[in-house]
């Protein structure tokens, strides 16, 4: 029987390969590829395609290589890579199949392009993950680069998540994300106020008179308008004048800014807080004990519960720290 013929078993599943008519370069390309299937069988990472291994002849959809298993399919060709859409919350994509991320020029002139090794990186949308600020590009980079070679942790990537946010969905969602942020200004977290009368949150009222009340002298001074404080867990309504503010305030920021805004705001329960930091009234570690005021509070009366509270405190300094930092850095050029 023609080798070429006899039933193969690779990865647990059943391959037999169809005799073909030898063509000029189809050979190598047939060795190539089992080369490439042999050394995935032996679990090691592929470092290329097909048509890398072999230059001689490249057939359509022989270049595919896959960054876990197959059916989260991370795409490449001999120019590009397309993060699969697992890589926004999955815990681990795949194993690192490439050496060095480095950043360049965009092939038009316009902005900046992540390269792994000698692919350009690509958005789970496979759209070019194109940025204008030189800075923010090297820092993804920089996430990329510190990658483990056991395995892609998109967790650790929290810049590359957020520009993919500003590049496809801010731009589509543009109204649904700002009518989201406005629907819980009302409920906002420095809006909130502990009871005074009550033995058990009089000292939680205290803190939140001196570190809260600044800021809410600050909205009066921005926006000309004096927010209501209440302490029912359901909220007040502000004014008017005061939300029409805040929302002009969200439409005129660009993608890239308004993808900052509503992480914040997701992690810190307030809008007041990102527009705070967006207006470069307060910082990432003043805003922090801002959205834990009340929380620290509890810990300092009752302690903290090891795997809870300093897991909570560590998810939420990643969380505003990063926005913070894509915020800073994609105002860079």
């Amino acid at each position: 029987m023609d080798p070429d013929t006899r039933p193969r078993v690779l990865d647990g599943r059943l391959e037999r390969q169809a005799q073909v008519k030898r063509r000029p370069g189809m050979a190598t390309t047939l060795t190539a590829r089992r080369l490439l299937l042999q050394r995935w069988a032996a679990g090691r990472r592929l470092l290329g395609t097909a048509a890398e291994a072999s230059p001689v002849g490249k057939e359509a959809g022989e270049d595919a290589i896959y960054v876990g298993k197959p059916v989260s399919v991370a795409t490449r060709d001999d120019t590009s890579v397309a993060m699969p859409m697992s890589f926004k919350t999955g815990s681990v994509v795949g194993k690192r199949f490439y050496r060095d991320a480095t950043v360049r020029r965009a092939d038009d002139g316009n902005g900046w392009t992540i390269m792994l090794d000698y692919r350009t990186l690509k958005t789970p949308a496979k759209r070019q993950l194109k940025l204008h600020s030189r800075t923010l590009a090297m820092a993804i980079a920089a996430e990329w680069e510190y990658q483990e070679q056991d395995g892609i942790r998109p967790f650790t990537m929290p810049l590359m998540k957020l520009a993919c946010t500003a590049l496809e969905r801010v731009p589509l969602t543009r109204a649904k994300i700002i009518n989201n942020l406005m629907q819980r200004f009302h409920q906002d977290l420095v809006f909130c106020r502990s009871p005074a009368d009550d033995e058990l949150t009089k000292g939680v009222y205290e803190k939140q008179k001196e570190k809260i009340d600044p800021i809410l002298d600050w909205v009066n001074t921005e926006f000309g308008v004096k927010p209501v404080v209440y302490t029912s867990f359901l909220g007040g309504k502000q004014d008017e004048h005061l939300a029409k503010a805040v929302e002009t305030v969200l439409k005129d920021a660009n993608d890239r800014e308004l993808a900052s805004i509503d992480a914040m705001a997701s992690a810190a329960h307030s809008l007041v807080i990102p527009l705070a930091i967006f207006r470069g009234r307060l910082g990432v570690e003043e805003s922090i004990e801002l959205i834990r005021l009340e929380e620290d509070h509890q810990v300092d009366k009752w302690g903290l519960v090891e795997g809870g509270h300093d897991v909570d405190i560590a998810d939420l300094k990643v969380q505003m720290s990063s926005a913070v930092v894509f915020l800073h850095l994609s105002r860079r050029q």
